[in-house]
């Protein structure tokens, strides 16, 4: 390897550690030897882009891992393959992109299982020179992060429990109790042909039926077995179903509180009605500013894939339409 292309070392290696791939992209273009260029530890871009969780660059070189033999099966001098390094647990400073340890768990799960599908499904049963399978490897790593989503999950499950079961309680007395009475012979609420009303019956009933199945979503993550592959889809998922069901019912509630109030208070004063939506707001405005940044992890996690094709790889030059790679001699 030339003098001009050992002037890429450090910046190369520099940039998967950053995740800046179009640096990446840049010099692999350049000089496309210089994917064999390694670390003071032995690790090439590849095994540094697993170890470090860089997911763009990742993407960036998958398309070159997935059709090279020698890159596929690298091992470091421990006799690590790719699969036991994606088993290693992220550093800190990666880990902390994401809020709460059970999505921090999912994240370290989903690299895992995307770095598996690089190898036959022999090589997963290799053992390292510690006689640790990749599957070890993790779950010894993770150990702690398992014990830290588990207590994360069941904190934000009981904390939102109880909200949502105030809420049922709330709706449901109000909806056994018909404001304004009702006619002593047919029965009928008094209110029946009001506008207002219906919108009373049929937010308050929306809230009661929502906020019921939040309830049941989070009392089934506290009795979940908090497996690996609980963390992965189903747990996020429930959580998630959980956290949209809680908002509806929490807003429906607000509404049918709003109408009633309204029925009942606005008749003659309708320059009421703006007081009674501004503190109708404040409630919905805290449960969203206070739980807001979870949902939108969730959903990312959830919808929102960090592996296969993205848009930001249609312009990077290294890709399977015009680079090339063939297997080299490591450097």
């Amino acid at each position: 390897m030339g003098e001009k292309n050992d002037g890429y070392r450090s910046s190369l290696i520099e940039a998967v550690l950053q995740g800046t791939y179009e640096v990446v992209d840049e010099i692999l273009f350049k000089s496309p030897t210089t994917i064999n260029f390694k670390n003071d530890e032995g690790y090439n871009i590849i095994q540094l882009a697993i170890l470090n969780r860089s997911e763009k660059v990742y993407n960036l070189i998958y398309h070159i891992i997935e059709r090279t033999k020698s890159y596929r099966e690298i091992q470091d001098s421990s006799y690590n393959t790719l699969v036991h390094l994606a088993g290693k647990l992220a550093p800190s400073f990666v880990l902390e992109r994401t809020a709460g340890a059970a999505l921090q768990l999912q994240q370290e799960l989903l690299w895992f299982e995307e770095v598996k599908k690089l190898v036959l499904p022999f090589k997963l049963r290799e053992r390292n020179k510690y006689n640790e399978t990749p599957a070890m490897v993790f779950t010894k790593e993770h150990l702690d992060l398992m014990k830290q989503g588990e207590i994360w999950m069941k904190t934000t499950a009981e904390s939102c429990s109880i909200t949502a079961a105030l809420i049922v309680t709330v709706v449901f007395a109000a909806a056994i109790t018909v404001p304004g009475g009702s006619n002593q012979e047919s029965g009928i609420p008094l209110f029946k042909e009001k506008t207002a009303f219906t919108i009373f019956a049929v937010s308050n009933a929306f809230s009661l039926f929502t906020s019921a199945t939040a309830l049941l979503l989070f009392l089934s993550i506290l009795t979940a077995r908090f497996s690996k592959k609980d963390f992965l889809v189903s747990l996020p998922r429930r959580l998630l179903s959980g956290l949209l069901t809680l908002f509806i019912s929490i807003t429906a509630m607000m509404v049918a509180f709003s109408a009633i109030l309204f029925l009942v208070f606005c008749d003659q004063r309708p320059w009421m009605l703006a007081p009674i939506c501004a503190f109708a707001c404040l409630p919905i405005s805290i449960i969203v500013t206070s739980k807001l940044p979870l949902l939108v992890d969730l959903i990312q996690s959830a919808y929102s894939p960090i592996f296969g094709k993205h848009s930001y790889l249609e312009s990077c030059k290294v890709n399977r339409k015009n680079t090339i790679f063939t297997d080299q001699e490591e450097i």
